[in-house]
This record gives structure tokens, sequence and C-alpha cells, in this order.
């Protein structure tokens, strides 16, 4: 059974960092994207960054030159490296991960059970 398991979310005043990791366990053939979402409050889920297996990077326009997605194949984690935080980085964030499991050219997408991320003014 795959998992998807989040840690490091937290309270920061705002300019402050955090770093989100999301780890992937359980059998499995190949993973072959691994992101990040966020739900604020009375907000639309937004996608932040996301990173393709082959390197391929992307972030939404509110995060781009503030966070850092990177993955560790080894490990099967990703990192959202989250600098410059602003009050309205404050959401849940959930790790997802796009996971294929038998050889086949279809993934699955897996998620996170989400962590809070708080920031003060």
């Amino acid at each position: 059974q795959v998992q998807v398991v989040e840690s490091g979310g937290g309270l920061v005043q705002a300019g402050g960092s955090l770093r989100l990791s999301c780890a992937v366990s359980g059998s499995h053939f190949r993973i072959d994207v691994m992101g990040w979402f966020r739900r604020a409050p009375g907000k639309q889920r937004e996608l932040v960054a996301h990173i393709i297996t082959g390197g391929s990077i992307n972030y939404s326009e509110s995060v781009k030159g503030r966070f850092t997605i990177s993955r560790d194949n080894a490990k099967n984690t990703v990192y959202l490296q989250m600098n410059s935080l602003k009050p309205e980085d404050t959401a849940v964030y959930y790790c997802y991960a796009d996971v294929n499991t038998d050889g086949s050219p279809t993934s699955f997408r897996f998620w996170g059970q989400g962590t809070q991320v708080t920031v003060s003014s």
C-alpha cells in the first residue's frame, strides 16, 4: 500500500522560512510526479509546485522566486523550501505523488494528510 506522509509545517513570522518534506513509502514501480497543493480558508485549491521525473519543475506565479521544490529519488522524498513567507501563504499544504505500482503506463495519485502552515504578520 502506497503512503504519502508530510512533515514540516508550523507557525512562522512573515519573512521567515519553512521546509516541508514528503515521503512516499510502500511497494511501487515508479513515481512520475511529486508536488504540492495548498488550500487556504475560503479559497480554491492551488497547485504550488511540482517536479516531474526527468527534472521538469513548475511553480505557481504566487510562489515563484520564493519557494523551491526538490526531490531525492533515492529516498522517494520531495521537499518544498519556502522562503520570504507572507501571510497569504497561510494554508494547509498537501503533498501528492503520481505513482505507478505495476509497470503499466498508468499512474495513480496518492495524497498526504496535509500539514498546516501559518504565517503571522
